[in-house]
């Protein structure tokens, strides 16, 4: 019996080099998870409004990347890294997002996110997720990142874990936002579900330290009008 015919198909030089930083981080990072859920109705009634308020669309990335920017703050080992025999705590708090372009995944970053209005975020991220997919993304684009967020709502996906990248130890995953009833007073009501998924580099940062983070992340999620 002849073999079926087959395809090879090359992989692009960003599929290379993402393939090579992916299985040196598999390899070398011994990663935990941590799965939250957080209401964020009052999110999703907001945002429309901000457009009209801030001169600018502001998108659910926006505040994810402003949530783990401030949660950051208050758990600074989350964007630390290994360094020998000790642990480097970077000051900058720099917020990759992974963006789904033509010639393949790559990973803008913001920099300094934590010192940024939600509204400067929206506009560069909205100006990176731009060059990204007319491939117009320098280095210094994706350079410095220490915190990692990678969405996949859009796709209709509940929940998926990612895998922390060579430069951070964190990356929170994100899912799709869901309805569901929930009891209230009087009877029930509609709410909005996000998952947040954590995936962690345990030889920095402990499960009850990470835990306490999520909490945070969750909690600024819940109360969006502390991030505007």
């Amino acid at each position: 019996m002849e073999n079926s015919a087959s395809k090879k198909i090359p992989l692009t030089n960003i599929q290379k080099t993402i393939a090579k930083r992916m299985s040196a981080s598999k390899h070398n990072k011994p990663c935990f998870y941590l799965e939250a859920k957080a209401d964020i109705t009052d999110l999703m009634h907001l945002r429309p409004k901000l457009k009209k308020m801030l001169g600018v669309k502001i998108t659910t990335n926006s505040f994810y990347i402003s949530a783990l920017a401030h949660a950051v703050e208050e758990f600074p080992r989350m964007a630390g890294k290994v360094d020998g025999d000790s642990i480097t705590l970077r000051e900058d708090i720099n917020i990759g997002f992974a963006v789904n372009a033509p010639h393949g995944l790559v990973v803008p970053v913001i920099k300094h996110a934590d010192r940024k209005s939600l509204a400067d975020i929206a506009k560069e991220e909205k100006h990176l997720t731009e060059k990204a997919r007319s491939h117009q993304l320098t280095l210094e684009d994706m350079a410095e990142e220490t915190v990692a967020l990678s969405n996949l709502g859009s796709y209709g996906v509940d929940s998926f874990i990612g895998i922390v990248p060579p430069p951070a130890s964190t990356i929170l995953s994100v899912g799709n936002a869901f309805n569901t009833v929930v009891p209230g007073q009087g009877g029930f009501k509609a709410r909005k579900i996000l998952s947040l998924t954590l995936a962690v580099d345990h030889r920095i940062i402990d499960y009850f330290y990470a835990a306490e983070f999520l909490c945070h992340v969750k909690k600024r999620l819940e109360m969006p009008q502390e991030l505007i």
